[in-house]
């Protein structure tokens, strides 16, 4: 059974039901309440491999909004908590079910706080790169003496897993997530914060707002804690006394790289720290956006007092990283195909700049997937802009997740923006066809939505066409 702080907290409920159990943030509380022993089920609205992956661990997962497809074992609110994603609408006929029937309910970030109070916290957050960062130090202090437990954003290839657990490590590596205020129910020990490009407008309203969000987020790092934030942001912190503070980046900062060498598909490079320099630190994924990545996670484990150079040079150079984020699928002489999970702007920038460092003159396409009608709507330049550095783009159809369609909010605002004319517009179900007739040397499949579901058709197609 769970700890008895958290047993307190949840009032004894061994039965746990999730609303939204297709989420990679449910999917790690899902795994962490099934390791404890407590019965665990859940409503998703499709299947996906990581929901199959639950079903296969045990977990009962149903794919109809229908309330009389709940388990009889989930329907008595003495013995049962519910968990819900705000990405679920409140009409959603399960969760009103639930709400009618005076269950317990707590959002999804609100039973991760629960789960993490009691340890050390480092929290990772931030519009993009919190994802990477957070696995990288989870992955190093996991092969050091210390441990940690995670609760990961992406399913670190290392373990096939978002889930990390450890029986007597005090420290727990947490994923913050900002949609709608999440990380404000946490209390981290280490805060770091890699990036503040405003996102989420949905919910925010201004870049005002998300900034004010953040830097209500730097209130909440406990007295004697420690926060990390990426240099040149335009974040103002608000830490308590006695929060110490220190910079980080990729060149400058209380924590950056030097030296950083190019050998033979290798990144090489020295970390500088406030006690010393670590030399001779390999990227087990060599992309140049995980420099940056590398520090900040390198800088959070500096920060536990617990950092051994000798597992840190192990680690980082055994690090697989998050499956979709710069995922290669295909690699040979003349053919990569990359899949990231880019969906900001200054995501998909780093992606596509880190693929034309890696492939310098050759061909190289972009299919992207824009997620969400407002993300559309507020950064259709942006988007533009990012793609036309691209030889080529195939732009998907949005894909929609939680929102209904805005009147003339489509992909073809950002087409149209798209400074050159090697460019189409299609469906997500046509794009294999389509790349059947591109000849391209270099494949980036981008975007937060099923893009990624066309992956293993594209290989094979690419794979056929080598051997033809």
């Amino acid at each position: 059974m769970y700890s008895e702080y958290l047993k307190e907290k949840m009032n004894g409920k061994d039965n746990i039901y999730f609303v939204g159990a297709g989420g990679i943030g449910m999917a790690a509380l899902e795994r962490y309440f099934r390791s404890k022993g407590c019965n665990v089920a859940g409503y998703d609205r499709t299947a996906t491999d990581l929901t199959r992956a639950l079903e296969n661990e045990g977990i009962a997962i149903t794919y109809t909004d229908d309330s009389h497809n709940i388990p009889e074992t989930f329907r008595d609110p003495e013995s049962t908590l519910v968990v819900y994603t705000p990405a679920v609408s409140t009409d959603n006929s399960i969760l009103q079910y639930f709400m009618a029937g005076g269950f317990e309910i707590h959002k999804r970030a609100q039973v991760l706080g629960l789960i993490t109070r009691n340890s050390r916290g480092i929290c990772f957050a931030g519009t993009h790169g919190k994802t990477t960062t957070s696995s990288m130090a989870a992955h190093i202090m996991h092969c050091s003496p210390t441990g940690c437990n995670a609760f990961l954003g992406g399913i670190l290839r290392n373990y096939d897993s978002n889930l990390l657990l450890s029986g007597t490590s005090p420290y727990t590596v947490i994923e913050a997530d900002e949609y709608d205020r999440s990380f404000h129910h946490l209390r981290p020990y280490i805060a770091v914060i890699t990036a503040t490009d405003p996102d989420h407008l949905d919910i925010y309203g201004t870049e005002e707002n998300y900034l004010e969000s953040f830097a209500h987020f730097t209130e909440l790092i406990v007295p004697d804690g420690f926060l990390v934030v990426h240099e040149g942001l335009k974040l103002k912190p608000r830490p308590a006394d006695g929060v110490k503070v220190f910079t980080y980046s990729r060149d400058s900062g209380n924590f950056h790289a030097r030296d950083i060498r190019h050998e033979d598909g290798s990144i090489i490079f020295d970390a500088v720290t406030p006690s010393g320099l670590i030399k001779d630190i390999e990227l087990g994924v060599p992309v140049e956006i995980n420099i940056d990545n590398a520090i900040a996670a390198i800088a959070a484990v500096w920060c536990t007092g617990t950092l051994d150079e000798k597992s840190l040079r192990q680690a980082m150079a055994s690090f697989r990283g998050p499956k979709r984020r710069f995922e290669f699928h295909l690699k040979e002489k003349d053919r990569a195909i990359i899949d990231d999970y880019a969906h900001h702007p200054d995501e998909l920038r780093a992606s596509i700049r880190s693929v034309k460092s890696l492939y310098p003159g050759r061909k190289f396409t972009v299919a992207f997937q824009p997620h969400l009608y407002t993300r559309t709507r507020d950064f259709a330049k942006d988007f533009a802009d990012v793609l036309s550095e691209a030889d080529e783009v195939i732009l998907l159809d949005i894909y929609p997740a939680r929102e209904l369609p805005i009147a003339g909010v489509t992909s073809q605002i950002i087409l149209d923006g798209i400074k050159h004319d090697n460019k189409v517009l299609i469906s997500k179900e046509n794009l294999t066809e389509t790349l059947k007739n591109r000849n391209f040397d270099i494949l980036l499949t981008a975007g937060a939505g099923d893009i990624c579901d066309c992956l293993p058709q594209i290989v094979e197609q690419s794979r056929r066409r080598n051997t033809l």
